[in-house]
């Protein structure tokens, strides 16, 4: 699967929801997040691990080590994602922990859970998580 390649010095939000929470990982800008709802911290998610692993809720607006407050882009925010995107791609959860994915790069028992959509090539993003509940 090939990951976005984010720099995470270049993400930038620029407009609607931002959540903060408590980092349960170490978390880099750009990086997509679920949230471990038996301990209430922000960790990365992955489309091959459990359920709850694929189930994000955003993504990482800067760094913070565990424990650290954290804040990220939600469902209705517009962002730079630091990254060369392909306009009108759909991106998802990756294999890969808090990494972010062209739904077209999933592999067979991948959870399907969409991020958002790029708008142009040069990163800006729109954050739209739609966790299916399906696998590839």
């Amino acid at each position: 699967m090939a990951d976005l390649t984010i720099t995470p010095a270049n993400v930038l939000w620029t407009g609607g929801t931002k959540v903060t929470g408590v980092a349960g990982a170490t978390i880099t800008a750009g990086q997509a997040l679920y949230l471990d709802s038996t301990v209430s911290t922000l960790k990365l998610a992955q489309s091959d691990g459990t359920a709850a692993e694929a189930d994000a809720v955003g993504i990482a607006l800067h760094a913070a080590s565990s424990g650290q407050p954290v804040t990220y882009a939600g469902t209705g925010a517009t962002l730079n994602i630091g990254a060369t995107t392909a306009k009108t791609t759909t991106y998802v959860v990756s294999a890969t922990a808090g990494g972010i994915a062209a739904q077209a790069d999933l592999v067979s028992t991948n959870k399907i859970v969409r991020l958002g959509y790029a708008t142009a090539t040069t990163g800006e993003f729109v954050v739209d998580i739609r966790n299916t509940g399906a696998a590839v």
